[in-house]
């Protein structure tokens, strides 16, 4: 690629990025009580939240109801197409509908307004133009409407989408917060995902326990080197009876044999210990022992019980599995 197409390439992306960054920004200036009545309406519903939409809006719309649903709103998508050929079954009277189209106009949503009327279902729609056939036949209407696509012939659906989908996450975050939606309930919705298991999991589920690399404060260098080797932990424990005096790092190991060389083999472990190390108790969370971890730019605790006697140890890579 030369660099005259480099720029090119460069100021085309800008400007797409510009643009719908724009849009954004006047997204959030229009921001009204429709937007608040939409959050009441899906708050009070007894049902879900059924998201419907055609084409790039109905890509969008399978998006956001996945959103919703994994943040506390229990919702689905609908396809507007299969619900006008039996599948309208699937909307109960508790449900309210958020039905998506930038022009309005979508033939396949238009023809199944009047069963969500019928059937006693809040219609809220999102659309780019307030004076559509579907905004007008709304029980809320939100407003998506953009200056321009980003797309250079202004025509692919571009700016449109990000509008969509900027206001569905926002409908999301607002009704989390009115619910009260915790990190402990997106971990339960989430159990196999890696932050799940950092919210639910406790350090006593992980952390290591059995033959854990202990050694006394005058153990000497070669049995440190053997016991770390055996450990497999990368660390020793200094222990005075059963009171924790420091950890020893293969770090603080290699350390001291470059620099005491010639004494290397009378140094003691009470001589080259992190005294005070960090440590945390089996029954937090391993995201509060990643976030001290990360805090102290360390990689490994020590698990201690109530009488601050070691118990366990547990690592980063316990925590990243």
């Amino acid at each position: 690629m030369t660099d005259t197409n480099r720029q090119q390439v460069l100021d085309v992306a800008r400007r797409a990025l510009h643009t719908e960054m724009e849009a954004l920004g006047d997204l959030e200036q229009r921001l009204d009580d429709s937007f608040v009545e939409a959050v009441d309406a899906i708050l009070a519903g007894q049902g879900k939240t059924i998201v419907t939409g055609m084409g790039k809006s109905g890509l969008v719309g399978r998006k956001i109801a996945a959103t919703l649903a994994s943040t506390g709103t229990p919702s689905f998508f609908l396809h507007p197409g299969e619900a006008f050929h039996g599948d309208l079954g699937m909307i109960s009277k508790e449900d309210v509908v958020l039905a998506l189209s930038f022009s309005g106009e979508t033939d396949e949503i238009l023809k199944i307004v009047p069963f969500i009327h019928t059937n006693g279902n809040k219609l809220i729609s999102m659309t780019g133009n307030s004076e559509s056939t579907l905004a007008k036949n709304s029980d809320i209407h939100l407003d998506v409407a953009v200056r321009e696509e980003a797309c250079i012939l202004h025509l692919a659906p571009t700016t449109s989408t990000t509008a969509q989908m900027a206001m569905g996450d926002a409908l999301a975050v607002a009704l989390m917060k009115l619910r009260g939606f915790t990190s402990i309930d997106f971990a339960r919705l989430h159990p196999g995902g890696s932050l799940g298991r950092r919210l639910l999991m406790t350090v006593g589920n992980v952390m290591h326990k059995e033959n854990l690399p202990v050694v006394s404060p005058d153990c000497p260098a070669t049995e440190m080197i053997h016991t770390i080797s055996k450990g497999g932990l990368g660390l020793i424990v200094v222990c005075d009876g059963d009171r924790i005096v420091g950890i020893v790092t293969d770090g603080d190991i290699r350390r001291a044999m470059e620099h005491r060389q010639a004494e290397f083999f009378g140094i003691r472990a009470a001589d080259i210990a992190t005294r005070n190390p960090k440590t945390i108790r089996p029954e937090e969370k391993l995201i509060e022992a990643e976030k001290k971890m990360t805090q102290n730019k360390i990689t490994s605790l020590l698990v201690t019980d109530e009488a601050e006697h070691l118990v366990g140890v547990i690592q980063i890579y316990d925590i990243k599995l």
